[in-house]
């Protein structure tokens, strides 16, 4: 049996190409919250890069609680993590969120490594653990 293929969206300007992942979106809704004009979900594509500055951009995309949006720059062209310390903030109602450059080992003994932010569940309801994947809004989790 083979595994379902992962989706990824990829939306350009001449600077930039925005990558997103939906199956690591928790809904935070920063994204769209702090930049409607590239990040709206009402619209089709739902990405409008032409929206705002590329700074601007990249800036909104490194807000991104999950990882689900990252950016890479044409100049570059590799994937551009954000180089932060440590840092941990439990979102009310949410997640964990660790930021900064983690090694995570699975169960299994495999390991990933995660940069930026990475967001870990607290509800203990997520089909995606240790991953928060927004179950916690349909569950109504308190904490």
């Amino acid at each position: 049996m083979s595994e379902a293929k992962e989706i990824i969206k990829k939306y350009s300007n001449n600077d930039i190409t925005v990558i997103w992942k939906p199956s690591m979106c928790i809904h935070s809704k920063k994204c769209w919250k702090g930049l409607l004009q590239v990040f709206n979900p009402q619209n089709r594509p739902w990405v409008n890069m032409d929206g705002a500055t590329t700074e601007r951009i990249k800036k909104q995309v490194e807000e991104c609680p999950s990882g689900a949006l990252s950016y890479t720059s044409k100049k570059e062209g590799s994937p551009v993590a954000a180089h932060t310390e440590t840092k941990v903030e439990v979102l009310e109602n949410g997640p964990l969120l660790i930021y900064g450059t983690l090694h995570v080992t699975n169960l299994d003994g495999t390991t990933e490594k995660k940069n930026k932010t990475t967001a870990f569940c607290r509800c203990g309801a997520s089909l995606n653990k240790p991953y928060c994947d927004g179950t916690h809004v349909k569950v109504e989790f308190k904490g």
